[in-house]
Order: C-alpha cells, then structure tokens, then sequence
C-alpha cells in the first residue's frame, strides 16, 4: 500500500500523547510514528489524515500552519463506548504544486475507502474538497457532497480554483459525477443572488443559518444521503473560536456543528468526512478544542451507525401512501429507528441518471405534509434532477 507521501505524527504530539490518561483517545489510536511507521490497517474503521495545504487560499500570503495543537486536544479526550478502531495517518505535505497534493490525497481517499475505512480530513483550504470528490471516481457512480458553509463557494469555474469557487469546478469538470450539492447554514448576505438562484435552477439544496438553529433535526436526512460531507470552519460565529479563525459574528454554534458531525457520523452513505479552513492562533486554542470535539462527535455517530434502510424485507419497515394533486407518494418508516423515506419515481421515458437513488432520506414532517397536500422540497428536487 503506497502511503509514502504520508509524514507522520510529530515526536511532540507522542511525547504530550504519553503524559495522558491511559483511557483517553491518544492512548487507543494507532498511529503513524517514525519510530513504528504506518499502522496495520486491517481492523481501522476510521482514519486522521491531515492535509498542510492552504495556497488556494483567496487571502495566501505564505503562511504555514500545523495540526500539532488539534492532535493535542483531540488525542486528550475521553472515548465514549465505542468499538471503533481509529488510526491517525500523520499528514500530507504540501506538494511541489497544489495539484501533487490533491493527487496525494485523492489517492489515499481512494485507497482507504476501497478498504472501507472513512477518513477524516484536517485542512488546509476547503478547495481539498475538490480532490476528495475525484477520489471517487472510480468508486461510484454518483456523489451527493453536503457542504457545512456560510457560502455556497460556487464561484467563476473559468478561473483558477480557488477556497471560495471549488464547487464551480466540481459541478463543471468531467467526469460528471456530481448528483447532489446541499450547503448547510448559509447566510444569504455572503452569497450573490445570482448564486442563489444558481443553486435553485441546479436543483440543489440550500438550508439558511436560521433554517437550521431553528431546528437542527431538520438536516439529518441530508446528512443521511451523503457521501462527502465538508465543514468549513468560517461556519461558526466568531464568538466560539479562537481570534485568526474568526470570521463572522453570526453562525452555528458550537453545540450546532457538533450535532451536525453526530448526524453525519451516524448516515450509513457517509464515506469520507474534512474539517477545513483551520487557522492557528497563539492567543487561544478554543477552536482546536472545538475541532477536536466535532470529531469526537463524528467519530460517536459512525459508532451508533444502524442498516435500516434494508427495505427488502417488510418485517422492518412500515409503509405509507398518500396522494398530493393526484401525484402518489410512497413513504417508508425503519421499524428500527423510526427514521423515513419517500420513494422517487423511476421515469420510464427519460434516462433516469441513478436508479439507486429512488428512496430519499426524509423527515416524519415531509410524510404530515403530504397528507395536507404538500410536495416535499426534497422530493421535488430530487424528482426533478432524475428528469434531466
């Protein structure tokens, strides 16, 4: 297995690593050492790989940065029980270009999610959400990717990429492998509105700060249909980090992006998770606690993971059909959870892109709905997409 681009965890984080407690999360990981090398993969579930790129950075004016202080925090936390073997890879360098790096890192995506082994990234600019993406490539057909962001970073695809556009190339670049695209907790003032109705026309989904902190259960379903989910710490108001990642005052709050990662952690499609846009501070490390906590969040929902989408056999779900103007909808509830489903219709006149995607997360809300005569957004989009 070809990692050798791959620098491991430095001999501080070890020596720090070795004063804890014996039951705290460092003390349980194997990880990457000089001393011992890359870790026997065999039985990992889980896999840290940090990313030291950040020159797509609209705002790069040379700076370095390490992922020591997150390793320190997180490796000093309390597992919860949990039978997950989690290893950290130690990091990706910057390569002689930004694109050695993305191949860096698409490649040992690919290779760990071949193993069935969800990485979680530690960046570095967003833009690394672009060689995630391709790292699927060759995995499957399609890709839903849910950005946590207060921007939907579509920007001009005929331009350089940038932290702030990658979506644009990921929607425009071949191979087309992009089905879904759902930004959590936008602020419509960061945003154009000819971005806005970009992101409608497409059909993607897009749920505002106030959407969300309003009822937080509302983006579990979205969380549940993906398969990339990238978090840019720009999300969080400036109050909950420490001075350089402040960005705005407005935003989720802590207990917000950790439910957030709890939801994604628990999504069974969800293969690969990054956390971007870190930026040190030497006035106060709350935000490598923060980040170490969403982590921790993340790492507790991929323990609780339940197959309940398993619709073969109706002992496990209970089915549901109601008509809205004329239009009948099926829904499906997991005996199991409790959690829904709708069914998207195939359409036999049309070249139906992804058969696989004809049962869409939902919520118990979406089934009340229908019954009052009301489409479901999701379903609508969703219903729409299959028809171009």
């Amino acid at each position: 297995m070809n990692f050798n681009f791959l620098s491991p965890v430095s001999d501080l984080v070890l020596a720090h690593n070795e004063l804890l407690s014996t039951q705290v999360l460092g003390r349980k990981f194997k990880i990457h050492s000089l001393q011992n090398g890359i870790p026997d993969l065999d039985d990992v579930d889980i896999a840290i790989l940090g990313v030291l790129e950040n020159r797509n950075d609209i705002n790069y004016i040379g700076e370095e940065f390490q992922l020591d202080d997150i390793r320190k925090s997180l490796y000093g936390l309390f597992p919860g029980s949990w039978n997950v073997t989690i290893a950290d890879l130690g990091d990706i360098n910057k390569g002689e270009s930004v694109q050695d790096t993305y191949f860096a890192l698409k490649t040992t995506i690919s290779i760990l999610v071949k193993k069935n082994i969800i990485p979680i990234i530690l960046g570095g600019t967003q833009d690394l959400t672009y060689a995630n993406y391709r790292a699927y490539d060759n995995l499957t057909p399609m890709v839903n990717i849910v950005n946590i962001d207060s921007k939907f970073d579509l920007g001009d695809s005929t331009k350089p990429i940038k932290n702030n556009s990658f979506v644009g190339k990921v929607i425009l670049d071949q191979p087309y492998n992009l089905f879904n695209y759902a930004t959590i907790g936008y602020q419509t003032y960061f945003n154009s509105q000819e971005e806005i109705d970009l992101m409608d026309s497409l059909y993607f989904e897009s749920y505002r700060l106030g959407q969300v902190s309003n009822d937080i259960a509302l983006v579990e379903p979205v969380l549940r249909d993906a398969n990339i989910v990238s978090v840019d710490l720009t999300s969080v108001k400036g109050s909950e980090v420490s001075l350089n990642q402040k960005y705005s005052p407005n935003g989720l709050d802590g207990k917000e992006i950790c439910a957030i990662s709890r939801y994604a952690g628990i999504s069974n499609k969800v293969t690969s998770f990054g956390i971007y846009e870190y930026k040190p501070s030497k006035e106060d490390e709350i935000t490598c606690m923060l980040v170490a906590q969403i982590i921790w969040y993340f790492i507790e929902g991929v323990n609780y993971r339940v197959k309940d989408d398993d619709f073969s056999d109706d002992r496990n779900y209970q089915k549901f059909i109601t008509l809205v103007d004329s239009q009948e909808l099926v829904f499906y509830k997991s005996n199991k959870t409790g959690r829904w489903w709708i069914e998207i219709p195939f359409l036999t006149e049309v070249n139906n892109k992804l058969k696989r995607h004809t049962l869409l997360p939902c919520m118990h809300q979406d089934y009340l709905d229908a019954c009052n005569n009301k489409l479901p957004d999701r379903w609508y989009k969703a219903f729409q997409k299959n028809c171009v």
